[in-house]
């Protein structure tokens, strides 16, 4: 703390959050040298953080603040610095303004604070260099959304707040005007979000906060997009431009030249940041909207905050221009990276791609906005590889779709690439009633397109008779061969499928591609692993967690891997594997993980345990994809049965086979056919052994792989039970079924 002394230091209301970093470089600046100034972006605090900084100091002769937005002009800035240190001239002096601050600041060491320089920036500049000359003890920390730009400025970059410290000051400034706020399990993403798309600037954060004594936090949180109109009433005593979030970012806004409004409005375009080299393709020089903090600069990549970019984009007329030539860049870098994805590049690339996704989805959006089809089509194609490898299956089929769907022309081959991507993730999200009913899909030509049109139609041998051709690349050997697995795998070949995975792992193993690795060596390692090759799956699952690990994620890999102990008896090291994946992904494999453990201490007798696992299965994930939906009401189901509540479990039951029907395997009806089997045996008598028995069949004959414990024990009750003789042929009955047969017995097990 600071000795008392002379000034008009003011004690803050708050204490400052976050900051504790930017405090200790500050003084160590000051430390170094006599004129240090804090740089940072409207909102972002400088002010705040001088004056910690400031009563932080030890200055005898005064800590002096004047706050410089109050000076209408570069002639008034001296004037406005004399009257914040209480300086009166009388009619009879003749001494101009800066001759009486180098009195007032030339004894004694002091310490002037010049506060918001930008729109005054050559005279306080000038100001500064004067007294720092004519007062060898003076020290002066200035704070703007430039640099001074004289020689010995030290600086001081001012960011916003890093996502924690954020939801700090949120939840402090919240609880100011509604008592006894907290973070709840509920409320705390809703609040990291909120803050998030507030950039982490404080006065954003805290516009926010006060809106909280008349509006609940979700209708806070949902109506962002108009944050601007959203975010007005701050404090009464603070300077008009704080008071409203608009004010902030048009303050900077006015400062700017007309030429550097037309490279903002231009910029404006990227999402998420961009190089040097996409700005120089918009004829856009980002250098001084650096200076003045509107952009910011890691060494790399330049990112304007959301905040200011909505700003510029509303007082932008027409920015189809920028836009379009955005959406060319990104299309061509793309469709340069393409080749490179799925081969042994593929990690240099990934790396180049993956801070630029926002922008891609920017220039799909205003390319199928636009409805210009040729570059949507080639963009979203190019794109396929890196939404692969990502694993964004659902979000890829969705932008395909939506590229194919636009009138106009595209490149035939580029179009038939798009076809066949799209069929292939609709396929991977289980989502190919939607591919079926797609009358805009383009007629098929060339035999990748064909046999997945076959696919997502179920029609096994038309797909094997496209696929029958050898190509010449090894990535499309690798392709054609997953296809055809998958297509064996529909009609419950798998010694077929297995022998097709095998073929295309060493195609896109000679090829380079990670992710076709990764994935059909995880497919091999589950139709092993089913098989009860444990020491088979065991190295397939051991090879795709070193490529998928790679690639960034294993996540999904070690999932299986649980599956393939489990199966090998190896359950504690099966148990770790699986919470090890349940608090590191939030994700997929975080809820296929989550389902499989809650099975697991469930058999381990603890049902509470079981249960909150499955109520702690992330909704979102389970609202999204198929298989995790079935396989939540199937666990729910034979939950309720555990506990002894039939009817419940029916419910649960009659859900998973709803949803699983729809999928194009039966993998899905397989998982809901063990739990149809457990509620016919609460039935009791012979008829409830045998109908239990015919539903084992059906999924050991349908099930998509891993280890299902219930099946398991099952078997071993139901021989016991029935006999050798009379279970054998009744589980060889249900094997046997087809397809709809099969369907037709789950469903009546659990209707009845």
């Amino acid at each position: 703390a600071r000795a008392a002394g002379p000034g008009n230091l003011r004690a803050p209301l708050h204490g400052l959050i976050g900051r504790d970093g930017e405090c200790r470089r500050a003084r160590e600046r000051l430390a170094e040298g006599r004129l240090v100034t804090l740089v940072g972006p409207g909102g972002v605090g400088k002010t705040r953080l001088a004056t910690a900084v400031a009563a932080q100091v030890r200055a005898p002769g005064g800590i002096w603040v004047a706050e410089l937005a109050a000076a209408a002009s570069q002639d008034d800035v001296a004037a406005t610095v004399g009257a914040a240190l209480g300086l009166r001239a009388t009619g009879l002096s003749t001494r101009d303004p800066l001759s009486r601050l180098t009195d007032a600041l030339g004894g004694a060491a002091a310490l002037l604070v010049l506060d918001n320089c930008e729109h005054v920036i050559e005279a306080a500049a000038w100001l500064a260099e004067e007294l720092l000359g004519r007062c060898p003890g003076l020290r002066v920390l200035a704070t703007g959304r430039e640099p001074l730009g004289i020689t010995g400025e030290l600086l001081v970059p001012v960011l916003p707040l890093d996502p924690g410290a954020a939801v700090e000051l949120f939840t402090e400034r919240a609880r100011a005007v509604r008592p006894g706020f907290a973070l709840t399990d509920g409320s705390a993403h809703l609040v990291a979000g909120l803050c998030q798309r507030l950039d982490g600037l404080p006065l954003a954060i805290e516009l926010a906060a006060a809106r909280l004594r008349t509006l609940p936090l979700e209708w806070l949180a949902a109506r962002l997009d108009d944050r601007f109109a959203l975010l007005t009433g701050g404090s009464r005593t603070a300077q008009p431009r704080h008071q409203a979030l608009s004010s902030v970012v048009a303050w900077s806004w006015d400062l700017l030249s007309e030429a550097e409004r037309g490279t903002a409005r231009r910029l404006a375009a990227f999402a998420g940041g961009f190089t040097p080299e996409a700005a120089e393709w918009l004829d856009a020089a980002p250098d001084p909207l650096v200076e003045k903090s509107l952009v910011q600069f890691d060494g790399g990549r330049y990112r304007m905050l959301e905040t200011i970019r909505e700003f510029v984009r509303e007082h932008t007329d027409d920015p189809r221009a920028a836009r379009a030539a955005h959406a060319a860049y990104f299309r061509d870098l793309a469709e340069e990276a393409e080749p490179w994805l799925r081969a042994a590049g593929q990690l240099r690339w990934l790396e180049r791609l993956t801070p630029e996704r926002a922008n891609f989805l920017a220039a799909l959006d205003f390319s199928c906005g636009a409805e210009d089809a040729e570059t949507a089509v080639r963009l979203a194609s190019a794109l396929g590889p890196f939404w692969a490898i990502r694993g964004e299956y659902t979000e890829a089929a969705a932008w395909l779709g939506a590229a194919l769907r636009l009138p106009g022309k595209a490149p035939e081959p580029v179009r038939a690439s798009a076809t066949a991507q799209y069929l292939f993730f609709a396929w991977l999200c289980a989502d190919t009633a939607t591919a079926r009913e797609a009358t805009w899909l383009p007629e098929p030509t060339d035999p990748l397109s064909e046999g997945l049109v076959a696919l997502v139609h179920g029609e096994t041998e038309a797909g094997l008779a496209a696929l029958g051709v050898v190509p010449d690349h090894p990535w499309k050997q690798g392709m054609y061969a997953l296809v055809r697995s998958l297509l064996h795998g529909q009609a419950s070949a798998a010694s077929d499928s297995h022998r097709e995975l095998l073929t295309a792992a060493d195609g896109f193993r000679t090829a380079g591609d990670r992710w076709g690795l990764a994935t059909t060596l995880t497919y091999a390692a589950i139709t092993a692993s089913s098989h009860g090759d444990f020491a088979g799956a065991m190295a397939a699952i051991e090879e795709a967690l070193k490529a998928a690990g790679d690639l960034g994620s294993d996540m999904y890999q070690r999932v299986w891997r649980s599956s393939i102990l489990l199966g090998a008896g190896a359950t504690d090291r099966a148990r770790a594997e699986l919470t090890g994946v349940v608090a590191a992904d939030s994700g997929l494999p975080g809820a296929l993980a989550s389902l499989t453990l809650a099975d697991l201490t469930r058999h381990d007798g603890d049902p509470e345990a079981a249960e909150c696992l499955l109520n702690g299965t992330p909704d979102a994930v389970g609202r999204g994809h198929q298989m995790v939906r079935v396989m939540l009401w199937s666990a729910r189901g034979r939950l309720a049965l555990h506990r002894g509540h039939c009817d419940e479990a029916r419910g649960y039951l009659q859900e998973a086979v709803a949803v699983g029907r729809e999928a194009p395997g039966m993998g899905m009806i397989a998982h809901a056919a063990v739990g149809a089997a457990m509620l016919a045996i609460r039935h009791g008598g012979q008829e409830g052994l045998e109908a239990a028995a015919l539903l084992i069949g059906v999924a050991a004959r349908w099930a998509s792989g891993g280890c299902d414990l219930d099946a398991r024990r099952l078997d071993g009750e139901l021989r016991e039970l029935l006999g050798e003789s009379a279970y054998t042929a009744a589980f060889e009955r249900g094997r046997d079924l087809d397809r709809a047969e099969a369907l037709a017995l789950v469903s009546d097990h659990v209707l009845r």
